[in-house]
């Protein structure tokens, strides 16, 4: 383990939780990952070995069968993992965003039905906002879910989404939908939707009556963990499953998760910074020009100082960001901002290692090809980076409200 990115004041739990996670990391994942990424092939064994390690439950609490660890112990482990191979952490956050939900929002029979099994990983969570027509723009979903009008008190659900990560082997979908039962004309758009919780069989095609998941969408990077599509054609979803039970609170159920699932993205963008200056620091010492390992040469050494310095600055904000929530504080402004450092910053290391290796960074021989790949995904998920700026931008005009 190098220098770079350590974590001061962890306990020795976390520490004990990290190391083992980094061990099976080198061990499982390293070996492997390029390779089933090339066959865009889920990575079905190194599952089943963080299932066994107690990863899908290291944030729901202990009551319910998990580990009960805090957002950084969960964040520096997801550093860890995407250090191995960043689709493999992808597979993970969508499944602890919908538990954080349920852990924060749910009813207590929901709680009590789901989290002891998303606790084992045997329940598998995937969760839903986007649409073909939208990315950002949250407050312009079109999917609805209306009165059944039967009396029952189900919901029908009618609409396309867009973008699931874990889309086909996920069991679990939270799925925002607009629920405009009962407002008055003219109610804010983000006051108008509800989060389902959409059980369904893992697979493609039509998995349930009414919920149809088309397959996998082909991406430049980020493969093996699938991304779907997500069709609702009066799907029947029970009155029980509204997450809290009570429509119109989707937007803000939402939001809480995704602002956990930003410093998960920084974490991210952190590991993939951290393996591809390892990659490039060894790579460095090996090849040789004019006589001497082109480690020698000031111009390399300068892109190692500018890699390792961005690696400790992007651990570092996003170590603020997750204590900040674990404080119980808002967090918004430090994830935006982890978010989009980490992810800048990963793009770059990444493009720097990859130009260390020359043109052998271009042959898929390489391992720093697969980074090359996976980074841009990091700039545009959770909100691009564009939409954290903004994010910023408007809490620090909060804080520093002019009193002139």
């Amino acid at each position: 383990m190098g220098r770079l990115a350590q974590t001061e004041g962890l306990t020795e739990i976390q520490r004990e939780i990290l190391s083992t996670v980094r061990s099976f990391v080198d061990k499982e994942i390293l070996p492997v990952a390029t390779e089933l990424e090339h066959k865009d092939e889920y990575p079905t064994e190194i599952v089943e070995g963080l299932k066994e390690l107690g990863i899908f439950g290291l944030m729901i609490p202990e009551e319910y069968g998990g580990l009960g660890e805090s957002l950084l112990t969960y964040a520096l482990c997801v550093e860890e993992i995407a250090r191995g191979w960043m689709s493999v952490s992808g597979i993970i956050n969508t499944h602890f965003i919908v538990a954080y939900m349920l852990k924060q929002h749910g009813t207590q029979e929901q709680k009590d039905h789901f989290l002891p099994r998303m606790a084992t990983g045997e329940i598998r969570g995937a969760f839903s906002m986007s649409e073909p027509g939208l990315g950002s723009d949250v407050s312009a979903i079109t999917s609805k879910g209306s009165p059944a009008a039967d009396g029952s008190g189900d919901f029908l659900l009618n609409g396309q989404k867009m973008w699931l990560t874990n889309g086909g082997s996920a069991t679990l979908v939270a799925v925002l939908c607009r629920t405009d039962e009962g407002h008055p004309e003219g109610t804010a758009p983000h006051k108008s939707m509800t989060t389902f919780l959409v059980e369904k069989e893992p697979g493609f095609g039509q998995v349930k009556p009414g919920l149809t998941i088309p397959g996998k969408i082909d991406k430049m990077g980020y493969k093996g963990v699938d991304t779907t599509e997500l069709i609702m054609d009066d799907l029947r979803v029970p009155a029980d499953r509204v997450l809290g039970g009570t429509t119109g609170r989707g937007f803000y159920q939402m939001m809480d998760g995704v602002e956990v699932g930003r410093v998960n993205v920084a974490a991210r963008g952190c590991g993939v910074a951290q393996r591809a200056f390892e990659l490039g620091i060894d790579y460095a010492q090996q090849r040789h020009t004019f006589g001497k390992p082109i480690a020698g040469h000031q111009a390399i050494q300068f892109k190692l100082a500018d890699m390792a310095t961005k690696v400790e600055a992007a651990h570092a904000l996003m170590v603020v960001a997750a204590r900040k929530k674990d404080s119980g504080q808002r967090n918004d402004l430090e994830a935006g901002m982890a978010k989009y450092l980490a992810s800048e910053y990963c793009k770059e290391v990444v493009e720097d290692a990859f130009r260390i290796h020359g043109g052998y960074g271009f042959s898929k021989e390489y391992e720093i090809e697969r980074l090359y790949r996976e980074a841009p995904m990091l700039l545009i998920g959770e909100g691009t980076a564009e939409i954290q700026k903004m994010i910023v931008g408007r809490r620090l005009l909060e804080e520093y409200r002019s009193q002139g």
